[in-house]
């Protein structure tokens, strides 16, 4: 059950920052959490640019990262719940990136060559 529906105050993400293995969220009570980055494949599978490409969403309540189509919530992180994204998912989410990334590699290829 939500935190406010409880009588429970809510808290808000503020600042976020991903290592290479740690999701860390300032809240706005002051506390800081950090995760384990392997509770989020996707961030980490994720670059150093994607993972500082995120913004805030729902007035702090979740997280957004655009290029990996990544929600986290501040409850979920609260709770202690990892990614319930299934691994059938997250493979074709993986092979699509991988497919992506192989194209805009040749067509950087190309486009230097031409340069």
């Amino acid at each position: 059950m939500p935190a406010s529906k409880v009588g429970l105050p809510t808290v808000d993400a503020e600042r976020v920052e991903v290592s290479d293995d740690t999701l860390s969220v300032d809240l706005s009570d002051g506390r800081t959490i950090s995760v384990p980055l392997v509770w989020f494949p996707r961030l980490l599978h994720a670059n150093a640019r994607e993972r500082a490409n995120w913004r805030l969403i729902g007035r702090g309540q979740g997280i957004h990262w655009e290029d990996l189509d990544e929600d986290v919530s501040v409850e979920g992180l609260l709770a202690g719940r990892p990614s319930g994204e299934s691994q059938a998912s997250f493979k074709k989410w993986l092979k699509a990136r991988s497919a992506r990334q192989k194209t805009n590699t040749s067509r950087s290829r190309r486009s230097a060559r031409a340069n």
